[in-house]
């Protein structure tokens, strides 16, 4: 069985309208609920092998914090900036290139494409969470999915089970 965590950046900064968008960092309310998700993601022991993450400021910023409440020893990360808004079939290309590997992958991404990969990829799960992605994918939401297979190379299309849908808000302050 693979497991993939579907982790939105954080609420980024509107704060310097000059800069690029791929440079813009973290809000307050991102900084806050960067840590939030990660403690989340370690009390429920979703702690990936492996971290696909967009190489935009908001995106690694995000996954700096989620990192140290994940504790010892960290996962493996690589910076794609492929995953820069990109596409489902994108996101879905680097998934399947990862064939036999990790076990548990975590991808740090961006939206419209990291929405429409879970809703793609999913074909069942608890109706409340279905219904709840099904409406939006807001910033530092975790979507879980598992999938009964040994290899990414087989994720299709409706192949997914959606774990878990949770937002900062939904958690609170655990």
């Amino acid at each position: 069985m693979l497991t993939l965590s579907l982790l939105r950046h954080a609420k980024s900064s509107w704060g310097d309208l000059e800069l690029d968008d791929h440079e813009r960092g973290l809000s307050p309310r991102g900084l806050a609920a960067a840590p939030r998700m990660g403690r989340y993601i370690a009390k429920e022991k979703l702690k990936p092998d492996l971290v696909l993450c967009s190489g935009a400021v908001r995106t690694r910023a995000t996954l700096a914090l989620v990192l140290p409440e994940l504790g010892a020893p960290p996962p493996g990360i690589r910076y794609d900036d492929a995953l820069y808004l990109a596409s489902p079939i994108t996101m879905l290309d680097r998934l399947r290139r990862l064939g036999k590997g990790p076990k548990h992958v975590l991808m740090v991404a961006h939206n419209p494409g990291l929405h429409a990969l879970a809703l793609e990829l999913t074909g069942s799960g608890d109706g409340k969470a279905l219904a709840e992605l099904a409406t939006k994918f807001p910033t530092a939401a975790l979507a879980v999915l598992t999938f009964e297979t040994a290899n990414w190379r087989d994720i299709e299309a409706g192949s997914g089970r959606l774990q878990e849908f949770v937002t900062p808000r939904k958690i609170g302050d655990r």
